[in-house]
């Protein structure tokens, strides 16, 4: 599906950490493997490769700041200590009418809205339970760093007519059905 000015939807997919976003777009990049109007974007971290999460291509702080000083980056954050760029060549994808599919992060959610034409939210959220099963299993943050985290999740409140909620709590399976086709409509 394309926007009526024939320009492809840029998908940001947002959520606290642990909520299952990439559980969801790694199920949906391989449902849709064969789709060459579903673009999944592997980012840029500051974040070793061997250091767990999801795929990136792992760059040091000062490639990072290269890379966003000489605009090759669509869109760029810090969080938690760890830096993060979209690649720009998102924008030839969205010109060739492709949907993008991106984990970011809340705080660029305007910066997209303002530079795309067509952009649709994905909120991903789980029960507070079922959030701090899943942080605690990861073994990546301190206690304090948990309840931080627990705490965001339960007041970070997104709107908007692009804003889609789904709750990530049935199993894996299920889940990434409806994502998939939520992304695939």
């Amino acid at each position: 599906m394309q926007n009526e000015a024939g320009t492809g939807i840029l998908w940001l997919v947002v959520g606290p950490s642990g909520a299952g976003k990439d559980s969801l777009l790694d199920g949906a990049k391989e449902l849709l493997r064969e789709s060459p109007q579903h673009v999944f974007v592997r980012r840029d971290i500051t974040r070793p490769a061997e250091a767990g999460g999801e795929d990136h291509n792992p760059v040091s702080v000062e490639i990072f700041e290269s890379k966003r000083n000489r605009g090759e980056y669509s869109l760029s954050w810090g969080a938690h200590g760890l830096f993060y760029g979209v690649p720009a060549s998102i924008e030839v994808e969205l010109a060739r009418g492709a949907h993008v599919i991106v984990n970011v992060s809340r705080s660029v959610i305007d910066e997209a809205r303002e530079r795309f034409q067509d952009v649709r939210v994905i909120n991903i959220s789980v029960p507070r339970d079922v959030l701090e099963s899943r942080l605690r299993s990861r073994g990546r943050e301190t206690e304090q760093d948990i309840l931080r985290r627990l705490d965001r999740a339960e007041s970070v409140r997104l709107e908007g007519p692009d804003v889609i909620q789904f709750s990530n709590d049935r199993p894996l399976e299920e889940s990434v059905a409806d994502f998939t086709a939520l992304i695939a409509r």
